[in-house]
């Protein structure tokens, strides 16, 4: 396991949520799960701790109970390259959550994710203030991020 590995806690989704994103994401599957026994605190046999691959990015999921809730002060980030890519992700991951603003959702366990086409970080960047000012402006009014519309913004 890498040093920094994100640890996320659910109530009770842990091993949905496991099974749902490896089936989002290329690449991925549960590396290791362990279950409750007699101590439990969880049910003995339900899921406790699940080490899951996002496309190479490690992550355990533990169902620790109610107590434990998601906000969007900690998101997980995509980057993606094309508008496919965007809507695929867009499309699985609001279904039975929310579309938030910006390129922001929030899936059906609480989790938030930003869906970020690299060309978005590219524009916002450049060196024409002026232009990457047009692209701020096109991404404030958006949803879901739109390439072609932050391209024409670009382009003034």
């Amino acid at each position: 396991m890498p040093k920094i590995t994100t640890f996320l806690t659910f109530d009770n989704q842990a091993e949905e949520a496991a099974n749902f994103y490896t089936s989002v994401f290329k690449n991925s599957k549960i590396t290791s799960v362990s279950r409750y026994g007699d101590a439990g605190p969880g049910p003995k046999g339900g899921l406790m701790t699940a080490n899951v691959s996002l496309d190479g990015q490690e992550f355990v999921f533990l169902n620790g109970g109610p107590s434990f809730k998601f906000s969007q002060g900690f998101s997980l980030f995509v980057s993606v390259e094309t508008q496919a890519e965007v809507d695929d992700y867009w499309s699985k991951l609001t279904a039975g959550g929310k579309e938030v603003q910006c390129g922001w959702l929030v899936d059906k366990f609480g989790v938030s994710w930003q869906i970020i086409p690299s060309v978005l970080m590219k524009l916002m960047s450049d060196k024409d203030a002026k232009k990457a000012g047009r692209v701020m402006q096109a991404m404030m009014k958006m949803v879901k991020i739109d390439i072609k519309g932050l391209q024409e913004a670009a382009a003034g």
